[in-house]
């Protein structure tokens, strides 16, 4: 049920989204540096007993660096697509522009636990820090979890953060993204990077994501209406939520970041997905190329910042990445049984091959294909 060595990445099956090269590992771990850790919680079957299960949830972190975050803020914005969510932290982050703990994922009403947690873990390496901003963003896991049992505790996250390792490219149900529903197939962790071109500098942009949205018969692959002609045998008009952290290792300011977060909503437009009422569509980016000192000072200053012109790049780098990782998050996610039998299917995948291969046999869309190159203007 959470193998991760069974089911593909969009580029194992010959899905290669965009124009922009991916890093070594397609992943928000090609910033250097910066880790991910999950904590996987998967117990009891059957009838749901809130309090005691089925469990179908866990937590995510993702750590920007590897010094005092504290003391070495990174330079941060956030972009609320749609705000119907229950994050912690957001408010100074886009009123000071850093982040100075690492980012948790978990399930909606575990946020304060995990806040907790990692105020906790904050203030073990800042002894005589007082206030202490802690990042939490959330998706709702309750169609397959207990979730009211609130089931993630401070050990979950102090292991989550512990185990955070700079090659992770974990993907499906692991972490926050165990219990989660994509296009009302299973959902859970995604990820994926683009490089820059080189004569910018040798920088990447990576896309990490928390999948729990999306209306089946919306869902498209690389442009393709997959959702015209898979969906699964049961689904309702649901469409949840998702959080996207956007990581580049450019010297953006948080003005910049902020701009690229926006573009973040293009790539998961681009998979079909709407940001309905109730969802909370959050885009959360920094930079580990703008440090920030306790005093306010930036290890960038602004003749270092990218260019304006520039940016261009780094939009086309968070709309492909992020679309990338969302896909990434449903081929890589195995069907899971929850919490009163309630099932979520992993997509088919030799399915989604055939429909892709079905499309692509078209002159026209081939074509097409072979055209879309990549030219700095």
């Amino acid at each position: 049920m959470t193998s991760q060595n069974i089911r593909p990445r969009a580029r194992e099956i010959g899905i290669n989204i965009g124009v922009l090269p991916p890093g070594s590992l397609n992943s928000i771990t090609d910033i250097p540096g910066i880790k991910v850790g999950h904590v996987s919680l998967i117990e009891g079957e059957g009838k749901l007993v809130p309090g005691k299960g089925p469990i179908r949830t866990g937590v995510t972190a993702i750590v920007p660096h590897g010094g005092n975050i504290f003391t070495e803020k990174v330079c941060a914005a956030v972009y609320l697509i749609n705000a119907f969510g229950k994050s912690v932290g957001l408010l100074q982050v886009m009123e000071l522009g850093n982040i100075e703990t690492p980012i948790m994922l978990t399930n909606t009403l575990s946020v304060w636990t995990v806040a907790d947690a990692l105020v906790d873990y904050m203030s073990e390496q800042n002894p005589g820090v007082y206030s202490i901003n802690p990042i939490v963003g959330e998706c709702n896991d309750s169609a397959l979890n207990d979730i009211l049992g609130r089931h993630v505790k401070r050990e979950h996250v102090l292991q989550a953060l512990r185990n955070a390792s700079e090659t992770n490219v974990e993907e499906g149900n692991v972490g926050a993204g165990v219990g989660m529903t994509g296009f009302e197939w299973k959902g859970g962790i995604g990820t994926a990077s683009r490089l820059l071109p080189g004569d910018l500098g040798d920088f990447a942009l990576g896309a990490l994501v928390l999948t729990n949205t999306g209306w089946a018969p919306d869902l498209r692959i690389d442009g393709i209406p997959i959702g015209n002609e898979l969906t699964p045998d049961s689904y309702s008009h649901t469409e949840g939520s998702i959080m996207i952290i956007i990581a580049t290792s450019a010297p953006l300011s948080a003005r910049q970041l902020g701009r690229v977060a926006k573009r973040a909503a293009f790539g998961l437009a681009r998979t079909g997905a709407t940001a309905s009422h109730d969802s909370g569509d959050i885009v959360i980016a920094f930079s580990t190329g703008n440090l920030i000192s306790p005093s306010g000072k930036q290890s960038a200053s602004p003749d270092e910042f990218v260019p304006e012109l520039q940016l261009s790049f780094f939009f086309r780098a968070a709309i492909e990445a992020t679309e990338e990782a969302i896909i990434n998050s449903l081929l890589r996610s195995e069907t899971m049984v929850g919490r009163d039998g309630i099932t979520r299917i992993g997509i088919p995948i030799e399915l989604v091959i055939a429909i892709m291969a079905k499309y692509r046999r078209n002159p026209r869309n081939q074509q097409l294909k072979k055209n879309n190159t990549f030219e700095k203007p």
